[in-house]
């Protein structure tokens, strides 16, 4: 939060004092207990009225900033990808190689069957997302240990603040002894913080618009890892604001070369004329952990 003024500084009594003394009142009369009465940043139904929106925008976009500048944010990288990205430990891991393996052999047996062939998929992307939050987490880990000691200035990992590639981005930064930042969204379904943000640094926000723009407003660079409608929601964003020029050009890194090119033809955006070829170099495709850091590092190298 902003730092106060000395209190011997100034003569009036800050917000919070009154706020304080106005509920020390007994109210025993129509006019003072009425809502209208009531001091308007103390009156909820007030604030949350349609009219006093653009207020809740402006507080929602400060609160955090106020956070961020206090705890000497400066540069972040922003980690993408899909809240159903499980975590598998070594014994999970093996546990499902045998169960694909299984699978597998029953299918030579049935090449035909529809069941063997479903289960096959899921068996075989379940281990293949599986790496994806380890990768997630050792990109974290490297980002954080290394801006540390190099010659850059300090990042700090940024996620949506949820489960899966987030938690896993968060928990690396957190086990190099980092501190981690969580943007979380309030949701029909109840999405939790991920255990794995430094407290300080956990935000919740009720407008998408808002959250997006934290996300950018330090960023050095944006890895997305495999994910479903948010992520893409996320990467469009970010390729727009620097086709347009509305943001500088930054690494915007897509993880996992084979998954993005069976879900987005690119190439076929060139052809019908709806991008310029010179836009597919607003991001490259990476597929290992230091292959990642490499081109973050470069990127600071050269801008900082």
């Amino acid at each position: 939060m902003p730092k106060k003024i000395e209190q011997s500084a100034c003569i009036f009594p800050n917000a919070a004092e009154d706020s304080q003394h106005a509920k020390e009142i007994v109210c025993n009369d129509d006019l003072m207990s009425s809502s209208a009465y009531r001091l308007a940043y103390d009156d909820l139904d007030f604030v949350l009225t349609d009219e006093m929106r653009p207020v809740r925008l402006m507080m929602e976009l400060s609160k955090p900033e106020f956070s961020l500048i206090e705890n000497n944010i400066d540069n972040t990288v922003v980690i993408f990808g899909s809240t159903r990205t499980l975590s598998l430990n070594k014994e999970q891991m093996e546990k499902a190689q045998k169960a694909l393996l299984c699978i597998q052999q029953k299918l030579e047996q049935e090449p035909t069957n529809h069941q063997h062939q479903q289960n096959l998929v899921s068996a075989t992307c379940k281990i293949r997302q599986a790496g994806y939050y380890q990768q997630a987490q050792a990109l974290a880990k490297i980002i954080t240990e290394q801006s540390q000691v190099v010659d850059i200035p300090r990042l700090h990992i940024v996620t949506g603040g949820g489960p899966g590639i987030m938690e896993a981005a968060n928990r690396g930064a957190i086990e190099a002894g980092g501190k981690s930042i969580g943007l979380n969204i309030v949701l029909p379904k109840e999405q939790r913080p991920n255990p794995y943000i430094t407290p300080e640094l956990c935000f919740q926000f009720h407008y998408f618009a808002l959250r997006k723009m934290h996300f950018l407003l330090r960023a050095q660079a944006l890895v997305v890892f495999p994910g479903g409608f948010g992520t893409l929601d996320e990467l469009f964003e970010t390729l727009t604001l620097v086709q347009t020029k509305k943001t500088k050009p930054l690494p915007i890194l897509l993880f996992g070369k084979s998954y993005w090119q069976r879900l987005i033809n690119f190439d076929m955006l060139v052809e019908e004329g709806m991008i310029s070829a010179s836009d597919l170099q607003y991001f490259s495709f990476v597929d290992e952990v230091q292959e990642a850091w490499n081109i973050i590092y470069q990127h600071m190298l050269s801008s900082h």
